[in-house]
């Protein structure tokens, strides 16, 4: 039997929604992983809309379930449905999505409030010792919500100019938690906590290397599960 893998989305888009790369990097590696996989997104309003093409707000409103339904390709339920019992283990992607609808970094930086089925979702997950995966900007939630747990966004400094936030690692740290240098290709296992994460585009890399790291994150969490 393969395990049980829950994916949790936060819109369709790099800029106000899950990074797309990143989520079917997630679902691929899942795939070949052997793992039997359900898609899940918060019942909620995006906290904004953006013109991807030309990179600014747009004046209209969208659902970040009926937005992640185009990445699950219409197979996905609530967030407020998912129980942990029922899955081995539970993994987000990134993207802009996740600090502006899963909670609110992008506005509130450290200081933030999480989504209230992210945070029970998480919870559930680490009170039931299941792994909990996550990429990009997406450790966040689980500095947020897990205090004193390890993490990695990539570097803690701009390295090359290949890590334009960096400082995010010191807000981490901020909050009590341990921020974890590692390449683009690599993920970081905390094992207490059985949280594993891999900065995916927090890195300015090409996009096999943010493939190949999220595929050793998706690796670890099967691992652990």
């Amino acid at each position: 039997m393969g395990k049980r893998v829950a994916v949790v989305l936060a819109g369709c888009g790099v800029f106000d929604g899950s990074e797309i790369h990143e989520a079917s990097a997630v679902l691929v590696h899942l795939s070949r992983g052997g793992a039997e996989v359900k898609i899940f997104a918060p019942n909620i309003e995006q906290r904004d809309v953006v013109n991807h093409l030309k990179g600014s707000p747009a004046e209209e409103k969208r659902n970040v379930l009926v937005e992640s339904a185009r990445l699950a390709r219409g197979n996905i339920q609530d967030l407020a449905e998912l129980k942990a019992s029922e899955f081995d283990a539970v993994i987000f992607p990134g993207g802009f999505g996740v600090a502006k609808n899963l909670c609110s970094w992008a506005v509130d930086g450290k200081n933030c409030t999480v989504n209230e089925h992210v945070n029970s979702t998480l919870q559930a997950f680490h009170s039931a010792k299941k792994p909990i995966g996550l990429c990009c900007i997406s450790p966040v939630l689980a500095a947020k919500v897990f205090p004193g747990c390890e993490v990695t966004v990539g570097q803690d400094k701009n390295v090359d100019g290949r890590f334009p936030d960096a400082e995010t690692a010191s807000a981490i740290a901020e909050l009590g938690c341990k921020h974890i240098c590692k390449n683009v290709n690599e993920s970081h296992v905390d094992k207490a906590n059985k949280i594993v994460t891999t900065c995916a585009f927090m890195c300015k890399a090409p996009l096999h290397e943010i493939f190949d790291g999220i595929g050793t994150m998706v690796q670890e969490v099967l691992k652990l599960a």
